[in-house]
């Protein structure tokens, strides 16, 4: 007898789903046997670019492979299920989930398209055996796309190419294929992966088909070439335990959840087992719980073999790529290697005259010890001491990535505060190097020269340049990771907002001299109190305000952008002077312009080295740093 976590424990179970669009009646009894009894297994990731089509394509598969009953609601996006990304509309974390498909199980796993989740994707395709790499029919590769077929075709994958979006006006699929096969050749693959199988069709439409010439209305198809293109595990089933830790999770319920793939031998639950450290120590324990995956849950299994996806619980101090070992025999998987941080910001404890006002963690071991908690979970982080014990160094693989963090903390209540994010700096053979990355613009004509003179002073170097058919061109840069910080806000304006970008991870290269990106000078509160109409509106003509009527403001808060380079204090709490005389143009009704509306991610880019980010549950402050005193002879 089988449950489902969280669910009421049923006896004697026997689903029968729903005649599924694959014309497939799906019968499964949910075995307590059930991952050892699937001879036949397949694991395949899912990767592309951002915004191509990942998650909605894994509806669409869950969808048909009738594992949602009749009158059950099924949601967009179910692999998303953070908050964050709902909101967002990206995958932030890696997804599992399984479908049966003409007795053989498939293990989906749902990859992030954004370079600064690679440590996800990195860390899952070493869990899989093949990919299913998806390619917008009209954007055709782009930076991401890059980043994650480079990542597949180190594991020696073979992917599987999905054109999406085919349904979509003025697409040119089969020149998309052909962009394709040209980044295959370019990331240097072997001649089995460039004889790629491909297919067209549409996440949303829920079809696949092998060519443009046929009509389907289903994803089998798809399903098919998985089963065909992908190689079942390698894994011997005789050969003593080994199972490689690749993600992390916690359940209130059973604690630590270690997720991964079983590379050789037999797990059983109630087990004992060993883990290998990194370090290479060995610590004994029991396997206290082994779950299976079924359509969207996690399903309670007494045993799986070599090649299976499982989550374990039992152990509470482990590790990314660690390994759970026979505890007769233990021998170690190789460890999995990561790409290092290229940004780093300093968390700093909340030290503002509004400190303590509006979070509920706001003391420096708290901060710390978030993230720690972080670290558990997130391989591409790293978190330094400093001199301080109120101030931490971490490091992230981009903006996106150490946003979505201080986005996370403060949702959960912490306060603190930030710096400007600071590109991180190698020495290679005695040579001080910087990061690079790979910028492509998609913009429209009139605001082309406009891109290129601004990145033409942040070192940018233009390496393509293509006219589309619809009055836009896409652009490609190498352009050094400072000269990407604040640029955002720039490209946002001179395309008014009808461009799209996208960067990723180049390679080091030697220090490309200094270069001044600093914007316009700021607007500094002069005193503490509460910003009137009355001297907003007089000092309408100094710049542009972050702020409204009503907001409480503190002396050397930041509230707005100077129009001139130099910073500027101003008294934006004064009150009119009220008198029982009339004046003139009192019935007239004045307006202020509409404040610019400071999200986190625009404040990361805005702010300079001498200026401060406060995060707090309710608010988003930006404040000038006191200047440091002379000292006095």
């Amino acid at each position: 007898m089988s449950r489902v976590l969280n669910a009421p424990v049923k006896s004697h179970v026997e689903i029968t789903f729903r005649p599924a669009p694959l014309g497939v009646l799906h019968k499964f009894k949910r075995s307590t046997r059930m991952s050892a009894q699937h001879k036949a297994i397949r694991n395949i990731a899912i990767i592309a670019h951002v915004d191509h089509g990942k998650t909605t394509l894994v509806d669409s598969l869950l969808a048909q492979s009738g594992i949602f009953r009749d009158n059950e609601a099924v949601p967009t996006c179910v692999m998303d299920s953070n908050d964050l990304e709902r909101e967002r509309g990206i995958t932030i974390l890696s997804k599992n989930t399984a479908v049966d498909y003409n007795d053989t199980r498939i293990n989906i796993v749902d990859t992030p398209g954004h370079a600064d989740f690679g440590g996800e994707v990195e860390r899952v395709l070493g869990m899989v055996d093949g990919c299913l790499l998806i390619v917008d029919a009209n954007e055709g590769p782009m930076p991401q796309t890059r980043f994650v077929l480079k990542k597949a075709l180190e594991q020696g994958l073979r992917p599987i190419v999905f054109v999406n979006k085919i349904d979509r006006a003025r697409v040119d699929p089969e020149t998309a294929v052909d962009k394709v096969l040209d980044l295959f050749i370019e990331l240097g693959a072997d001649d089995d992966q460039c004889d790629f199988p491909y297919l067209f069709g549409s996440g949303l439409g829920g079809f696949a088909k092998p060519d443009m010439k046929t009509d389907s209305d289903n994803m089998r198809p798809l399903f098919d070439a998985i089963l065909r293109h992908v190689p079942p595990p390698v894994g011997d089933v005789e050969k003593p335990l080994q199972l490689q830790i690749t993600t992390l999770d916690y359940s209130d319920f059973l604690g630590r959840i270690i997720i991964g793939r079983v590379h050789n031998g037999v797990i059983k639950q109630g087990q004992s087992a060993s883990l290998i450290k990194d370090d290479g120590s060995i610590k004994r324990g029991r396997i206290s719980k082994l779950l299976g995956f079924q359509g969207l849950q996690r399903v309670e299994i007494e045993e799986a073999s070599a090649g299976d996806l499982v989550a374990v619980a039992g152990f509470d101090d482990v590790n990314i790529g660690e390994t759970i070992a026979c505890p007769d025999e233990p021998t170690a998987l190789p460890l999995i290697k990561v790409d290092e941080p290229t940004l780093q910001m300093t968390f700093v404890v909340n030290d503002s005259p509004f400190a303590g006002k509006e979070g509920k963690f706001v003391t420096s071991r708290q901060v710390r010890d978030r993230l720690q908690r972080e670290l558990l979970t997130n391989v591409a982080l790293r978190v330094e001491d400093t001199d301080s014990p109120d101030r931490f160094a971490v490091s992230g693989r981009g903006e996106l990535h150490l946003g979505i963090l201080i986005e996370t903390m403060r949702r959960e209540g912490y306060e603190f505060q930030v710096s400007q994010p600071q590109v991180i700096f190698r020495t290679i053979d005695g040579t001080p190097c910087e990061p690079v990355e790979t910028l492509v613009m998609d913009v429209p004509e009139e605001a082309v020269g406009g891109c290129i003179e601004k990145l033409g002073t942040r070192k940018g170097e233009m390496q393509n340049m293509e006219t589309g058919q619809d009055g836009r061109t896409q652009l490609e840069f190498i352009v050094p990771s400072r000269g990407l910080i604040g640029f955002r806000g720039e490209f946002i304006r001179t395309t008014r907002g009808e461009g799209i970008m996208s960067h990723s991870f180049f390679e080091y290269r030697p220090m490309l001299g200094e270069f001044d990106t600093r914007r316009n000078g700021v607007l500094i509160a002069f005193e503490e109190g509460t910003a009137t109409f009355y001297a907003l509106k007089n000092a309408e003509d100094r710049g542009q305000f972050f702020i409204s009527p009503g907001t409480k403001v503190y002396k050397g808060m930041i509230i707005g952008e100077n129009n001139r380079p130099q910073d500027l204090e101003i008294n934006v709490c004064k009150a009119k002077q009220l008198t029982n005389m009339r004046s003139a143009g009192a019935e007239e009704l004045d307006t202020l312009q509409s404040p610019v509306q400071m999200t986190l991610e625009r404040a990361l880019e805005y702010i300079g080295p001498d200026e401060m980010l406060e995060v707090t549950p309710e608010s988003i402050r930006l404040r000038k740093l006191p200047a440091k005193k002379m000292a006095k002879r």
